[in-house]
């Protein structure tokens, strides 16, 4: 899978950027070091200027591949969920059973990244990182609604529908598949950051995974029938 991904090209919606970062060397650098950037220093510090500095280029240079950060931000998610997308695509295509497919599914949606290979401008785990902190100021904007239908999100909504859609396959008819899904892959990233800062509020821990509660949730949904 790892050879597969690392020569696939992610298609990300062309409304995030002025000039495909994907498309050449400079680009490719911008994507690496922001991302290295934000783990940093954090994206409310993150600026175009200090990343411009970073990649020895003047600020102007990335202005022509984005046009605001936040833009690059959503990108950076967009190429995240993009990536779990084609994992879950390869990790769920030889299954037979539903419930074998789902918890496969929940696996790859909610488990630590532990390997980097797969691109060699991405770094797989510190953008994993970067998603589970500014994962959430992608959409908690004023603009939501507009960069819903410009299709900012698409990516990370077929994620929810898939894993949705596995759910029904399992529980037909179950009445709460979407719902059950979205609270599984966003809540999978908040459990992740809970852990590593607030653990007063979690069982989640290094011996506790998050991807250990979910199954352990989907396992009492599948053997508690919806009334």
């Amino acid at each position: 899978m790892e050879f597969v991904l690392s020569n696939l090209k992610l298609r990300i919606n062309q409304k995030l950027y002025i000039k495909d970062p994907e498309t050449s060397a400079l680009g490719k650098k911008i994507l690496k070091e922001s991302i290295l950037l934000i783990n940093e220093a954090g994206f409310e510090a993150f600026t175009f200027k200090k990343l411009g500095e970073r990649i020895q280029s003047n600020e102007s240079s990335v202005y022509r591949y984005f046009e605001n950060k936040h833009k690059l931000l959503v990108y950076l998610s967009s190429w995240y969920w993009s990536w779990i997308e084609y994992r879950l695509v390869f990790g769920t295509a030889n299954l037979i059973q539903p419930y074998e497919r789902l918890k496969k599914a929940i696996t790859i949606v909610t488990e630590e990244t532990a390997d980097n290979s797969d691109t060699e401008h991405i770094d797989s785990i510190v953008l994993k990182k970067v998603i589970i902190q500014n994962f959430t100021k992608t959409f908690l904007t004023n603009e939501v609604d507009e960069e819903n239908r410009d299709g900012f999100f698409q990516i990370y909504i077929r994620i929810i529908h898939r894993v949705a859609t596995l759910i029904k396959e399992v529980l037909p008819g179950y009445p709460y598949a979407e719902t059950l899904a979205s609270t599984i892959v966003e809540g999978a990233l908040h459990q992740h950051f809970l852990k590593e800062h607030l653990t007063s509020i979690t069982n989640c821990n290094d011996i506790l995974s998050p991807t250990a509660f979910y199954l352990n949730l989907i396992d009492n949904v599948i053997n508690t029938p919806a009334t």
